[in-house]
């Protein structure tokens, strides 16, 4: 059976938006958001033992500026958890859906209560590759400036789906997001302009889930609701996934010049006034060894590791969380 994922991307269309190769690497401009595409994607083939992401099959419903009225009847009355899924670097738009596809089956195969969500997902233009030549890290910056300059329509994004996000959690459902890699530098800029274009405080979901985040380590250090600052006015709580086993992200520090998010986590994680356990949980994976670790491996652990899946699974009550030799803990 296909894994459906409900998609919104604001890459460039270059032909028909029913045709996955028609969504490439350039960006709207950051100002409109009616162009915008939303539609439906149907994916065949994920395999999680086999790690597969499957492939997209069919493209339906597709809708300029918000989802169809049909689909967004069906999302508000889902009778399942909500996950949002914005990708990191290094994915083209099938990559990003695939991605989110095998994550809401990866985390389903739990069995834990709420592990069964429907799926959404944000694909930003992203390139779809790792290093250029000559210039080895051309294609890493032109994901980081379009990471950023997606934070405008993630924004319109979020403001799109609050009233399925709060028609489904008054529907006893929960809400969650999960942002990848680079998709927390995108997030950051979203949390950013959500204050700055003058919107309040809103809980768009239970649990926001920053994985291997590549965003500076000193996101939530800024003022003003700048930054990640005002993430916690957005979420009823957030969890940060990092690993000094992280090899992606040390070549990341290296071309940044500053710690990432994902290696340490954030600035000062262990201030219980900064974070407090109520809000904030700590999830350090360094010791985690239950996957197939490699250079590229070390920085997906958040999706390959049962050890991971099972402490996403549902462990976000308060207090802060450990992940140790690869097991959860308090």
């Amino acid at each position: 059976m296909p894994t459906t994922v409900f998609f919104t991307s604001n890459r460039i269309l270059t032909g028909d938006p029913a045709v996955v190769a028609s969504y490439g690497p350039n960006i709207q401009p950051p100002s409109v958001s009616t162009d915008i595409m939303y539609g439906t994607a149907f994916v065949d083939g994920v395999d999680i033992k086999a790690d597969q992401q499957g492939s997209i099959t069919s493209i339906q419903d597709t809708n300029k500026g918000a989802f169809a009225a049909n689909v967004a009847g069906d999302l508000s009355n889902a009778g399942r958890d909500l996950l949002v899924f914005i990708h990191g670097f290094d994915n083209t738009f099938q990559d990003g859906i695939t991605r989110a596809a095998f994550n809401r089956e990866f985390l389903a195969t739990s069995g834990k209560p709420g592990t069964d969500t429907t799926v959404l997902a944000f694909s930003w233009p992203s390139l779809g590759k790792i290093i250029s030549f000559p210039v080895l890290d051309a294609d890493y910056s032109h994901d980081q400036k379009m990471a950023t300059l997606s934070g405008v329509h993630v924004m319109s994004f979020f403001a799109q789906i609050e009233p399925l996000l709060r028609t489904a959690r008054a529907n006893g459902c929960r809400t969650y997001l999960l942002a990848h890699s680079m998709g927390n530098l995108a997030l950051e800029s979203a949390v950013e302009n959500w204050f700055l274009h003058g919107n309040g405080n809103a809980e768009l979901f239970n649990v926001s889930i920053l994985a291997a985040g590549d965003c500076g380590f000193n996101g939530f250090a800024q003022p003003h609701l700048t930054g990640l600052n005002g993430l916690s006015l957005l979420t009823s709580r957030i969890s940060i996934y990092y690993s000094g086993k992280d090899e992606v992200l040390d070549l990341s520090r290296t071309i940044n010049g500053l710690q990432r998010l994902g290696q340490d986590g954030p600035k000062d994680r262990t201030d219980q006034t900064t974070f407090p356990a109520a809000t904030y949980q700590m999830f350090d994976a360094t010791g985690v060894k239950d996957y197939n670790r490699n250079f590229l491996t070390s920085h997906q652990y958040y999706r390959l590791s049962p050890t991971v899946a099972r402490c996403d699974s549902g462990r976000h009550g308060a207090g802060a969380e450990r992940l140790r030799g690869g097991q959860c803990g308090r």
